[in-house]
């Protein structure tokens, strides 16, 4: 098995596309002119160090910060505030409002934005809450659950929305390393099933090689581009393999500088694999 950087090429369109984008707070900039592609199936991940922007990117594709320069577009359309079509699952366990039980929490987006009816809210709820594991639990409140099914619960209340892009901010990195490692695997399981499309964030290069088919790497602050990867070839299963336990050295070296390589910054994505010509140049 061997990493690949992506080459750039061309013939399929993104769902979301980010442009030379520069992100800034107070005068302070937090990413510079960062353009990545993601397209639909993806599992994208945007990895890098503490303060590198990795969640700020994040929060401009939820349309939740403008960008200093640059854009975000999805579909085509500039993102110019948040919407449905793109669902956040963040770090926080106090994402649950804890009055509600987790049928309710569930059902609580599609109601406020009227997409279906009270009925069909209820029956969605039940659907997801069962994908992700917690049938039994639909009346319980947020208190009596534990990190983990929190975590279930913000992801069923997520997919319940069928968004274009599920957008995840280190959901799983207050978690205990064996619950970790449960919810990397049941995403995936998601995944494999549904197909959605992810943009994920994380600062551990090897959940970015468990979670993601394809890694942007991201420099210390300020953010920039220092490669665009394919990961496809690695799972929960492979973790551990002297090819993954390599793949992650290289990673660090990237990240870091140490590795000739990272003086070539790819800034256009390629096509995800499955659907690339090229496949990409072996490292």
């Amino acid at each position: 098995m061997s990493l690949q950087i992506v080459s750039p090429t061309g013939g399929i369109q993104p769902l979301l596309r980010a442009e030379g984008v520069s992100l800034e707070y107070g005068g302070t900039r937090a990413t510079h002119d960062v353009s990545f592609d993601v397209y639909r199936g993806d599992r994208f991940v945007l990895l890098g160090p503490s303060g590198c922007g990795k969640s700020s990117l994040l929060k401009a594709a939820a349309g939740f910060i403008k960008p200093a320069s640059g854009s975000i577009a999805i579909n085509g359309a500039e993102v110019r505030g948040p919407g449905p079509d793109r669902i956040v699952v963040f770090q926080e366990f106090d994402q649950l409002p804890p009055w509600k039980t987790v049928k309710e929490n569930v059902m609580f987006p599609l109601l406020m934005t009227k997409r279906v009816s009270r009925h069909e809210a209820a029956e969605r709820a039940m659907h997801w809450i069962a994908k992700v594991g917690l049938g039994g639990f639909e009346d319980a409140h947020p208190h009596t659950l534990s990190g983990g099914m929190k975590q279930r619960v913000a992801i069923a209340r997520a997919l319940a929305m069928q968004p274009e892009m599920l957008l995840m901010d280190e959901p799983f990195a207050a978690l205990d390393a064996l619950t970790r490692r449960k919810m990397q695997e049941e995403l995936g399981r998601l995944w494999e099933e549904l197909r959605f499309t992810l943009l994920f964030v994380t600062h551990s290069i090897e959940e970015a090689l468990v979670v993601g088919n394809r890694i942007l790497l991201l420099s210390p602050h300020p953010g920039q581009v220092r490669a665009e990867l394919n990961s496809h070839q690695f799972d929960l299963v492979s973790a551990g393999s002297a090819e993954f336990q390599a793949a992650t050295q290289r990673i660090h070296g990237l990240l870091f500088g140490t590795d000739p390589a990272a003086r070539c910054t790819l800034g256009r994505t390629g096509v995800p694999p499955g659907l690339r010509r090229d496949g990409g140049v072996a490292l």
